[in-house]
């Protein structure tokens, strides 16, 4: 399973997204800290969940961050984040 693969089944799992999508960036960001010529480095998120309701933003993205640590530590460099709950997109 690749990183990509891990990350949408730890957030569907912790989560129950309505919507997800993960895009992998990292060859937009060839050559700049963190990047690997391997890929799988930078990332954009955007997630829906009810989870989220009544949470701020900071709250969300900490919720994301605490769910991936161990993608971070295994080389992760970047993570960009829309975090909404139902009817906030």
């Amino acid at each position: 399973m690749n990183r990509r693969e891990r990350i949408i089944a730890i957030i569907t799992q912790a989560l129950s997204p309505s919507h997800l999508e993960l895009t992998d960036d990292s060859a937009r960001h060839a050559g700049h800290a963190g990047a690997s010529p391997q890929g799988e480095t930078h990332y954009t998120l955007i997630v829906e969940t009810s989870r989220f309701t009544g949470m701020g933003k900071v709250a969300r993205h900490q919720e994301i961050y605490g769910l991936l640590v161990g993608e971070f530590k295994d080389g992760l460099h970047a993570l960009s984040i829309q975090a909404f709950a139902p009817k906030e997109r």
